[in-house]
């Protein structure tokens, strides 16, 4: 599965996916990029956007994307620790189009 990180989580995101293609926002050069041309950008190259932005869902109709959307209840690397064994199966069961909202 291929991953795009969004510049809101930290970078240890990438850590927890190890048995997956995942980059980070910044490393595909896209810092600062709108969250629409955001997506777009990302739906050709990846299967999964990692967000802390809560409000995505509701700027954006995802519902078209061919990309699934999982949002992080934080962007704090505490809260995001806690995530590291729930994310596997969320990760193998969501869809295109999909968002999921991880609670801490």
């Amino acid at each position: 599965m291929r991953i795009l990180i969004d510049e809101s989580l930290p970078r240890y995101t990438k850590r927890m996916l190890s048995s997956h293609i995942a980059s980070t926002v910044q490393a595909m050069g896209w810092t600062g990029t709108k969250n629409g041309k955001l997506l777009s950008l990302a739906e050709g190259q990846f299967d999964v956007f990692l967000t802390a932005d809560k409000n995505l869902r509701y700027q954006q109709n995802l519902a078209e994307k061919r990309l699934a959307v999982i949002v992080f209840p934080s962007n704090r690397l505490s809260v995001v620790k806690t995530l590291q064994d729930r994310l596997d199966p969320v990760l193998s069961s969501v869809r295109p189009g999909q968002v999921i909202e991880l609670s801490a």
